[in-house]
């Protein structure tokens, strides 16, 4: 457990185990994570869910949101590298501008609900590829080129990540 606000669980760690258990584990967290989300802002009110989960981040409210946004992106980007011929350059986007849109002040349950389908669908590919599927890769033009076994690793974290986020403020703030 990290004391650094931005990275509650640790920074992401491209150096991650690679086995079937290890690929398990991954999905589980995929998985659980629109009823993690549910969980973690369960009974906060609406000026709990406009705080800051740390100075000049998100509020709770935008980080909710912002994972739909972003695992809305994954599973797209999952697909084009299953489905092209050859590695596709994906098209990042800004995400401190799109936290910032209006459908970012949107109650929570709608992204929630969104989380919830977009996860099904999200799980049910993960659970239908094969080693060589995993090994598809797309290029970020950012960051380089990325497995699909790689990204799988990123928003594995990435909802440890932004679920720790909510948590420690609760924590923090005795809610």
């Amino acid at each position: 457990m990290s004391q650094d606000l931005r990275y509650p669980i640790g920074e992401f760690n491209a150096e991650f185990e690679i086995s079937p258990a290890a690929r398990d584990a991954r999905l589980a967290v995929i998985r659980a994570l629109p009823k993690a989300v549910a969980d973690a802002v369960a009974g906060l009110s609406e000026a709990q869910l406009d705080t800051r989960y740390r100075p000049d981040g998100w509020t709770v409210r935008q980080t909710v949101h912002h994972l739909a946004d972003s695992h809305s992106n994954s599973l797209t980007r999952f697909k084009l590298a299953l489905t092209e011929d050859e590695s596709p350059t994906i098209r990042p986007y800004y995400e401190e501008r799109w936290a910032e849109l209006g459908d970012s002040k949107l109650p929570i349950d709608v992204s929630i609900k969104m989380l919830e389908s977009l996860h099904t669908r999200w799980v049910a590919l993960l659970e239908s590829m094969s080693e060589e599927d995993y090994q598809r890769s797309f290029i970020h033009p950012e960051t380089g080129e990325w497995t699909l076994e790689a990204a799988l690793e990123l928003y594995a974290w990435h909802s440890l990540h932004h679920t720790a986020h909510i948590k420690h403020l609760r924590d923090r703030e005795g809610w």
